[in-house]
């Protein structure tokens, strides 16, 4: 008996999609947009916390030597 090399089986398969895992995939697409919204706003306003700083101190140097001036007690 010989069996030939390109031989091929072919099988079919089945797949079913559930419709509550397409809904945690959708909730989870808008936790990820909600997060990474959330990320951005926050990161725009310690920009603007910094720049802040920077200005009524007088310079970014000042607000560094405060800075370290009030973590160290001096």
């Amino acid at each position: 008996m010989k069996v030939a090399a390109n031989e091929r089986v072919k099988t079919k398969k089945k797949t079913s999609i559930n419709t509550s895992e397409v809904v945690h995939a959708e909730v989870s697409k808008g936790a990820i947009r909600a997060l990474t919204i959330t990320g951005v706003l926050v990161g725009l306003w310690v920009a603007a916390c910094v720049v802040g700083g920077i200005v009524v101190s007088g310079g970014l140097f000042t607000l560094v030597k405060g800075w370290f001036g009030a973590v160290s007690g001096g």
